[in-house]
């Protein structure tokens, strides 16, 4: 919600259109090992050794990687919104997020999200990925903070409902606007 998504079907789209690829070889390569990078089990390198680069191409990791990076993009009104809301309010954010590392770096590092997020749970540093519940209870761990005092925002009902089945509250976000009037609900100041 802060960003762009990081690596979607969209974004995948986009770089078999610039680079000439085969879309359904890239989705069904993508599908069968994304996971694993997500997880944090394979490297950036590995994973697209096995979706891109598994026979020979007319352009070098190195490009396609700045293609990917570059679709990351700041939802900057969003996290304008966040950040006075956190200093309004002094809250705790955690980010819990299914990422894989080097895209997970590369976003932290040029938004600056460091500055507005105090913990990231992400999939590649934990091991494992949203929907498992154990996702929610290392955030809830890492932030020392007991579910009935936690609110997780996100775009997908799934994860909102596994979030709800362990006791947090949750907003499912559809836009700024939308996701601004839930959280006065809540008794926050913005």
């Amino acid at each position: 919600m802060l960003l762009t998504n990081g690596w979607d079907r969209n974004s995948r789209s986009k770089a078999v259109d610039k680079f000439d690829l085969d879309l359904d070889e890239v989705n069904e390569r993508h599908h069968l090992t994304f996971d694993t990078y997500e997880e944090g089990k394979l490297s950036l390198d590995q994973y697209l050794n096995r979706v891109i680069f598994y026979e020979p191409r007319g352009f070098s990791k190195k490009e396609f990687r700045k293609f990917m990076f570059n679709q990351s993009q700041p939802h900057k009104e969003t996290i304008a919104y966040f950040r006075r809301l956190k200093e309004k309010n002094g809250l705790r954010i955690t980010a819990v997020s299914n990422e894989g590392r080097e895209l997970n770096d590369y976003r932290i590092q040029t938004f600056d999200l460091n500055q507005l997020i105090d913990a990231f749970i992400s999939s590649s540093f934990v091991h494992f990925r949203k929907p498992d519940r154990d996702m929610f209870r290392m955030a809830l761990d890492v932030s020392q903070v007991k579910p009935e005092h936690a609110l997780y925002i996100d775009d997908r009902k799934l994860y909102l409902q596994v979030a709800s089945e362990m006791g947090i509250s949750g907003i499912h976000h559809t836009g700024l606007e939308s996701t601004r009037n839930a959280i006065r609900k809540y008794g926050l100041k913005d």
